[in-house]
């Protein structure tokens, strides 16, 4: 392998992880027929909103990373989701169209559409620790 290609991302790397990512909002909006207060009606939607499309920006990321830079990869996608459905709330009730399906509805296409694209990159932080994670030649500090 040459130089150049050793570099360059996967995009098709963890196809079935993309797979889960993309369709990970629709059991959630398929949750909402269930009759409130049961556990398997907010269980999912609680991790969805949670996590879903933060997931769906950063993962998966091509070449890997350390275990640590993989928790930071999660604990940033929790507010990166959060942030996301404040703003689809926001412009739903600006809107005065807001309901669950539709907020969940619109979390989930966002997904879908997103999921198959290149992971977004990572603050300068996470790309540390994953050159970190590359040995370093002999005789470099």
């Amino acid at each position: 392998m040459d130089q150049r290609t050793a570099h360059q991302p996967q995009l098709h790397s963890r196809p079935w992880l993309r797979a889960g990512l993309a369709l990970s909002g629709w059991p959630a909006l398929a949750a909402t027929a269930l009759p409130d207060g049961v556990p398997l009606r907010w269980i999912p939607i609680l991790l969805f909103v949670t996590f879903g499309p933060g997931c769906a920006l950063l993962l998966p990321l091509p070449g890997g990373l350390r275990p640590a830079a993989r928790l930071e990869a999660l604990a940033l996608a929790a507010p990166l989701s959060l942030s996301l459905a404040t703003l689809t709330a926001t412009a739903l009730f600006l809107v005065a169209g807001f309901s669950v399906p539709l907020f969940l509805g619109s979390l989930a296409v966002f997904c879908t559409v997103v999921a198959p694209l290149p992971a977004m990159p990572l603050p300068a932080a996470t790309r540390g620790a994953a050159e970190r994670a590359k040995p370093a030649p002999e005789g470099h500090i």
